[in-house]
């Protein structure tokens, strides 16, 4: 028996367990099950409490003998508590945790045009909490609606964008819906997918200035309402901010940037050992996909091919969470590879004088006058990119020294 968990389709990835294993220590599991299960799942009632994912929040509304008004009122059920005399309530927690995630994010809804990308479960949710905040307008967008991605722009101008869609959400990320560009009068973007941190259209949003959330605060918001339910007493919503700081730090990649030689690897391993954290070389990746050194790859393919192959292997281990990742010199030269290492990743930027760099076996660093070139192209992208810039020392050790506490 599985006395709490989270019943959905394809639940792999879901960090959900962990986040009530935070709250409260209960052991949660995840509860897979085909459309054609549930009628026998349910009758079993073999559980206390669950949670309700995608593609199954209107279909256990069926199931429940009672309703909350929340529930109710947007036709989505996510909790499911068994009450003594055996009957199911059924609630909906996804309200709440939007309505944190707004309030979190301090854009303003009252009186504003929201635009909401997708019309599935996820998106009545949000329309019913934008409706009781106070939206002048609220927009559904869909790709065959009258309002789809073609012709979304005629609309403008808008001033909050919502993303309910799975577009941008591993293991499928880069992908995007809008060019924000286009929307002058944006004031805020809102996107309920929290894997990645940054999803192709908050990454957009925070390079143009808008003010922007991601959907972590909402999964454990919502969670730790369900929680309540769950052992019947209150839990202080200080515990929200908490696991949502624990599982943030324990999630970013911590991602090295910076000159050839700089220092790059070796930090990086230090940083792997004293945080326990699996350290990901991006040009030694490079060498066992190709078979050859870095310095043959140059001379024997060209520069074109090296950074198409280093393209692929950052967008690879960018995906990924709570690692170390060591990159090339000019991984960071590629707009692709610029977001693939940001979307999960803390930026550290390695400054190095050009004259102590590191220039044996580098095939771009042998020349001094193209070194001082190439430094000048490069430092305004490594600028741009860092989170921390860090003064590298001649001593591994009084570098590492300098990364903020906060990023370790």
């Amino acid at each position: 028996m599985a006395e709490y968990g989270l019943l959905g389709r394809k639940l792999s990835h879901s960090i959900s367990p962990e986040i009530h294993t935070l709250l409260c220590g209960y052991d949660y599991r995840l509860i897979e099950k085909e459309p054609e299960e549930l009628d026998s799942f349910f009758s079993q009632k073999d559980f206390k409490g669950i949670n309700v994912t995608i593609p199954y929040k209107k279909n256990v509304i069926k199931y429940c003998s009672e309703l909350s008004d929340t529930a109710q009122k947007i036709g989505s059920v996510n909790t499911i508590v068994r009450r003594k005399d055996g009957t199911l309530y059924g609630d909906n927690t996804d309200y709440f945790g939007f309505s944190y995630m707004v309030k979190k994010s301090g854009i303003k809804i009252k009186n504003k045009t929201a635009l909401v990308l997708g019309t599935g479960g996820a998106s009545l949710t949000v329309n019913a909490v934008l409706e009781d905040m106070g939206a002048e307008k609220i927009l559904s967008v869909s790709r065959n609606g009258k309002i789809n991605y073609k012709n979304v722009y005629d609309f403008a101008p808008i001033d909050v964008i919502i993303n309910t869609t799975p577009v941008g959400m591993y293991p499928n990320n880069g992908e995007r819906l809008l060019d924000l560009q286009r929307f002058k009068d944006l004031s805020g973007v809102l996107d309920l997918i929290y894997n990645p941190s940054l999803t192709p259209i908050v990454y957009d949003a925070k390079n143009l200035g808008i003010p922007y959330c991601s959907g972590l605060s909402m999964l454990v918001a919502q969670a730790w309402l369900s929680a309540q339910s769950f052992i019947s007493r209150e839990l202080d919503e200080s515990e929200i901010e908490r696991v949502i700081n624990i599982l943030e730090k324990k999630r970013k990649n911590i991602v090295l940037i910076g000159m050839p030689g700089s220092g790059k690897s070796t930090v990086s391993e230090m940083l792997g050992k004293f945080l326990s954290r699996e350290v990901v070389d991006t040009d030694k990746l490079i060498e066992e996909y190709d078979g050859r050194k870095i310095p043959e790859i140059f001379a024997q393919s060209g520069e074109k091919y090296f950074r198409d192959i280093e393209s692929k292997i950052t967008a690879q281990v960018g995906k990924r969470s709570g690692i170390i990742i060591s990159t090339g010199g000019g991984a960071v030269l590629r707009e692709e590879n610029r977001y693939a290492l940001k979307q999960n990743g803390v930026v550290l930027w390695l400054k190095r004088d050009t004259n102590e760099l590191e220039r044996s076996g580098r095939p771009l660093s042998a020349n001094a006058e193209a070194l001082k070139i190439m430094e000048e192209v490069r430092n305004p992208i490594y600028r741009s990119m860092a989170d921390c810039e860090i003064e590298v020392d001649s001593d591994p050790e009084k570098t590492y020294q300098k990364i903020p506490e906060n990023i370790l």
